[in-house]
């Protein structure tokens, strides 16, 4: 069955509602939720599970190579066919294709991460290896069915502020592996922070049992050939092998030296003498209200300048943003000497220690003035990968044919997962031979190439 080329939306500023009002809707209000529990099981993954490693005992180049347990995210689009193709059928419920994908992962993802607070890494590594090999699998495949949901929700007008929310909770959902359970595992056992974990995927569930199943664009696929083939053919046919190629090389270069640098924070923080409170309450408590910020701004944003130009905007903070975690390697452990920001750093911490003696609160500990540059810099870093992130997840939205949504975006956010799944496995080895400055001078460097595909992909004198 062939199908005429499908015209992928123009990147412009397309709008019917701006300012505060366009976030008034229940479509945004279902990709918060939607957001949030498709970000957990990645974060859990990324955050809670590299320090839980680190704490019990597990070497740096160790940790490094779980990044590999991610593979799922890169290799989903070979599995996304049979998720377009099939629907779950369910004993008295009949949810649809999306919804019934939704749940059953959900459920599947919440299970394994449970599971992991139940095993040890010190006497059976291979058993977490494969625990969180599964959070990696099912988190994968429910990103699936949530994308194309997405995808199929939104209307074209809709794109780029809706997957701005959607990216904007997807990063809040970090909070919880990244900030709350580092924080309660200084004061329970592993396995109460996993099963509490596990619980946030709880909401997610429940929206996807009160939602209505998308409207469905052309019929389904009718068998597996039309599931697997024609996503592909269409999307070579749209503008031949060359402009595909470009689009590939894109998606998979844009966020690449940012994805590496970030890989590995935690294990950076730790390393540079930030306990893991400090860790938890300043850096992903930041990240909380800078992530929001980044999230609503280049929404916002989008709206006015359209997702091409929002590209190059937010990938020049992105590259400037990676080179604040080159400067706190060269601060170290100690004592840092002094320079504009870190003068900056003092007067602040000075200023609000003092503020809240009055109250009598004692938070000099948190407030040193090196925490408040861990504040500055990372707080910079997760609102620039606010912004790149909404421009770029509605980029690869805007791509996709809605007749192949689930195959199409799947194959677009598994190339786009490469960096963090390979290169970032390298990273503790890199680290170990460059050191922590020269690394992040390196990851700085390596966003050049995808910032220049856009030259071809969106080029700034064009709204399209």
């Amino acid at each position: 069955m062939s199908n005429p080329p499908h015209e992928a939306p123009a990147l412009t500023a397309h709008v019917e509602h701006t300012g505060w009002r366009a976030f008034l809707n229940t479509h945004m209000l279902i990709c918060v939720f939607l957001g949030f529990t498709s970000g957990l099981p990645l974060f859990t993954l990324v955050y809670l599970v590299q320090a839980w490693l680190r704490s019990e005992g597990v070497n740096l180049k160790e940790i490094g190579l779980f990044a590999l347990i991610q593979f799922p995210y890169t290799w989903k689009f070979v599995w996304a066919p049979l998720m377009d193709r099939y629907v779950p059928r369910l004993p008295g419920w009949r949810p649809g294709r999306r919804r019934g994908w939704m749940l059953v992962t959900q459920v599947l993802v919440a299970g394994a991460i449970a599971a992991l607070g139940f095993v040890s890494p010190r006497d059976s590594i291979w058993t977490v290896a494969a625990l969180t090999a599964l959070v990696a699998f099912f988190g994968a495949s429910q990103d699936i069915s949530i994308d194309a949901y997405r995808r199929e929700l939104l209307t074209d007008t809709e794109q780029g502020l809706g997957n701005a929310v959607h990216v904007n909770a997807y990063k809040i959902a970090a909070l919880v592996p990244g900030s709350l359970a580092l924080i309660l595992s200084d004061h329970l056992p592993w396995t109460t922070v996993f099963m509490v974990t596990a619980a946030f995927m709880v909401p997610g569930m429940i929206m996807t049992l009160v939602v209505r199943e998308p409207k469905v664009h052309g019929a389904p696929p009718r068998n597996l050939r039309e599931a697997i083939v024609e996503p592909f053919r269409e999307f070579i046919l749209r503008d031949g092998w060359r402009g595909a190629l470009f689009v590939l090389g894109f998606i998979f270069l844009y966020k690449l030296g940012d994805t590496m640098a970030t890989n590995l924070s935690t294990s950076f923080f730790l390393d540079i003498g930030y306990s893991r409170t400090q860790i938890g309450v300043i850096a992903k408590t930041t990240a909380f209200g800078a992530s929001l910020a980044g999230g609503i701004v280049g929404g916002l944003w989008m709206m006015r300048i359209g997702i091409g130009r929002g590209l190059w905007v937010f990938g020049v903070l992105q590259m400037v943003s990676t080179l604040g975690f080159a400067w706190l390697a060269h601060l170290g452990p100690a004592s840092p000497g002094l320079t504009a920001i870190y003068d900056f750093a003092v007067f602040a911490s000075h200023a609000v220690t003092r503020l809240l003696s009055v109250f009598g609160i004692d938070w000099t500990v948190l407030l040193d003035p090196r925490s408040v540059a861990l504040a500055l810099v990372y707080g910079l870093e997760t609102f620039a990968t606010g912004l790149t992130m909404a421009a770029f997840t509605a980029y690869i939205a805007s791509t996709t044919d809605p007749r192949y949504t689930a195959t199409q975006f799947a194959l677009f956010t598994s190339l786009a997962s490469v960096p963090r799944t390979l290169a970032s496995a390298a990273s503790g080895y890199v680290v170990a031979q460059i050191g922590w400055f020269d690394y992040f001078l390196a990851c700085t460097a390596l966003a050049l190439p995808g910032m220049l595909l856009l030259l071809r992909i969106a080029p700034w004198r064009l709204r399209s």
